[in-house]
C-alpha cells in the first residue's frame, strides 16, 4: 500500500517583505504543524564562530535559539522553512519541542497568503546603536513596530527623564500663568 502525499503547505518565491518568503500553496487550519525548521544543529560558541566575520549591519540570519546550547543554522542543511519572513501581524508561531523547532498556524491561511511569524530577536548589552536599523521590520502591517527585535525599543533613560522635566516645566508654567489671571 502506498502512501498518497499531501502537497505541500508552502513553495517559496520573492516576497514584498523580505527576499525570498514562504506562501501557502493551500487552505492552512488554525492549529495546522506546517514544518519544522531543521539545519546544522551546532553550540552558541560554534554559531559565533561561523558568522564572526559577518558585517554588523548584515541582518540576514538562519540561525535559531533552540536552548542555551543548541542553536539551528538553517543556512547548513536547513530546508524551505528557513525563507518564512518576520512580521509584528503574524500567521503562525515557533514551537519548541523536545529541542525540536515547528512552526505552526496561528490562524487560518489562505492559498497565496505569504506565511510569517513574530522572530523576537533578541536583544544584547554590545548591540550597536543603529540595531533597529539593521533589524527593521518592514512588514507593512497596522501595528508594526519596526524592528524584529525584543523588546520594541531600547529604553532610553535620559530621555524620558528628559521628557518629564520638560513636562513639569510646561506644568508649573501653567500654575504661574493661571496666578497672574
Amino acid at each position: 500500500m502506498t502512501a498518497i502525499a499531501k502537497e505541500p503547505y508552502f513553495k517559496v518565491r520573492r516576497s514584498k517583505v523580505h527576499g525570498r518568503g514562504a506562501f501557502a500553496t493551500r487552505l492552512i487550519r488554525k492549529g495546522a504543524r506546517i514544518a519544522e525548521y531543521v539545519g546544522d544543529r551546532i553550540s552558541h560558541e560554534e554559531a559565533d564562530r561561523r558568522y564572526e566575520s559577518k558585517a554588523d549591519n548584515d541582518n540576514h540570519t538562519f540561525l535559531f535559539i533552540v536552548s542555551r546550547s543548541i542553536v539551528i543554522d538553517g543556512g547548513v542543511g536547513g530546508n524551505d522553512s528557513r525563507f518564512i519572513n518576520h512580521g509584528c501581524d503574524p500567521n503562525c508561531e515557533s514551537v519548541i519541542e523536545d529541542r525540536r523547532v515547528f512552526v505552526e498556524a496561528i490562524r487560518t491561511i489562505k492559498p497565496g497568503e505569504e506565511l510569517i511569524y513574530d522572530y523576537s530577536i533578541g536583544r544584547d548589552d554590545d548591540d550597536p546603536e543603529n540595531v533597529d536599523e539593521i533589524y527593521a521590520c518592514r512588514c507593512g502591517a497596522k501595528n508594526c513596530r519596526g524592528t524584529m527585535l525584543w523588546p520594541a525599543k531600547r529604553p532610553k533613560k535620559r530621555a524620558k527623564k528628559k521628557a518629564v522635566k520638560q513636562g513639569a516645566r510646561k506644568k508649573a508654567a501653567r500654575k504661574q500663568a493661571a496666578k497672574k489671571k
